[in-house]
């Protein structure tokens, strides 16, 4: 029995998902353990996305507290599993996005695998976006290799979305390699901007959005992003979308009611998703929903509506919970890396072939 666990912590940084998972004699997710993000270090880490005062010193100690974390989380699922960590034949650790610059040619994860190792006593396999940026690729998304291998048995045109802080897309057709990009924000500006209105983490069912009305006028405005009229292979981070990008585009505009920016904030993320599945992929009968994005129910529903000759639906429909299909893409590329199997699509992120992805850390 080949048991891998998978640390995901995403750019929404509310906490780290750890994912236990069985690869044979299919993918099948075994356990599960949370763990909400410390206040000061959510601060921190978020506050080391753009440049500041000793950056290098901060990150280095702001990992070492992100470290601890994952390992207590990691142990707290292995006793829960009455497992050993030499059960386990690698740790997948995503680390924590800082930077992702893939046109400057590099992306920045940190979360010192060395020191995880150290502290789990089991082999971590980490930084699987550096060798795919090295050989041109955007080095993301990479869940649609994932994808493609949880759900290539079923019939039919099928788009996987995920939606965390950044939403992204898995096309899968039949007889055809994997190909996928990033859409644009998932959840990163709705949150941004209830929590600098109302104080709260993120919306609900998206239960204020849906109180309000799309504005056309701004919608119009954060449409004429350069971003949402290029095509794949792309990839996106908090560099681009983030609160002072919508700030900009409100100063110049009237004064809205917040609940109405809101709502045109869960207009814009559905939109330019399915615009941009629209134009890939036609003729797509199901879409497959996993990530936050896939509870709240004004976005769903919206997708829904927005797709009318489709299924949408989350990836619980299929046995998968759509909050551990992230942690279970590391966990899984962790595997690929050990047994030299590539991790990347070219079809997706653009680079010039197949690359094996991840370094290793032996326990």
């Amino acid at each position: 029995m080949a048991l891998y666990i998978g640390v995901m912590s995403g750019t929404s940084l509310d906490g780290l998902d750890i994912a236990l998972i069985e690869l044979a004699p299919a993918i099948k997710l075994i356990a599960t353990h949370y763990i909400p993000m410390p206040v000061a270090l959510r601060a921190e880490l978020l506050g080391l996305c753009s440049s500041g005062p000793d950056e290098i010193a901060r990150s280095a100690i702001a990992q070492q507290s992100w470290v601890k974390l994952a390992a207590q989380g990691i142990h707290a699922l292995l006793n829960e599993q009455k497992l050993k960590p030499e059960d386990i034949t690698a740790v997948g650790s995503h680390g924590q996005t800082i930077r992702h610059e893939p046109a400057r040619g590099f992306t920045v994860q940190i979360g010192n695998p060395a020191l995880l190792s150290e502290l789990t006593g089991i082999t971590v396999v980490s930084d699987f976006r550096s060798r795919d940026v090295a050989a041109g690729g955007q080095g993301a998304p990479l869940v649609p290799a994932f994808h493609e291998a949880l759900f290539e048995a079923r019939a039919g045109h099928r788009a996987v979305l995920n939606v965390g802080g950044f939403s992204n897309l898995s096309l899968i057709e039949p007889a055809k390699p994997v190909a996928g990009f990033d859409c644009g924000p998932g959840n990163v500006l709705l949150d941004a901007w209830i929590h600098q209105q109302r104080g709260e983490h993120f919306d609900r069912d998206g239960q204020w959005a849906a109180s309000g009305k799309v504005e056309p006028v701004l919608l119009k405005a954060l449409l004429s992003d350069p971003f949402f009229v290029t095509k794949g292979p792309k990839s996106t981070g908090r560099e681009v979308f983030n609160l002072p990008w919508l700030s900009q585009h409100l100063s110049q505009l009237p004064a809205f009611a917040p609940e109405n920016v809101q709502a045109t904030l869960l207009e814009l993320t559905a939109l330019t998703i399915v615009e941009s599945l629209q134009y890939a992929q036609p003729n797509t009968q199901e879409l497959l929903v996993c990530g936050g994005g896939a509870h709240n129910q004004a976005f769903m529903k919206r997708l829904a509506e927005l797709l009318p000759e489709a299924t949408v639906s989350s990836t619980a429909a299929y046995g998968v919970d759509p909050d551990w299909v992230e942690a279970m893409a590391f966990a899984w590329l962790a595997h690929c890396c050990l047994e030299g199997i590539p991790g990347n699509r070219p079809s997706v992120t653009g680079a010039r072939g197949l690359r094996v992805l991840g370094a290793i850390y032996p326990a």
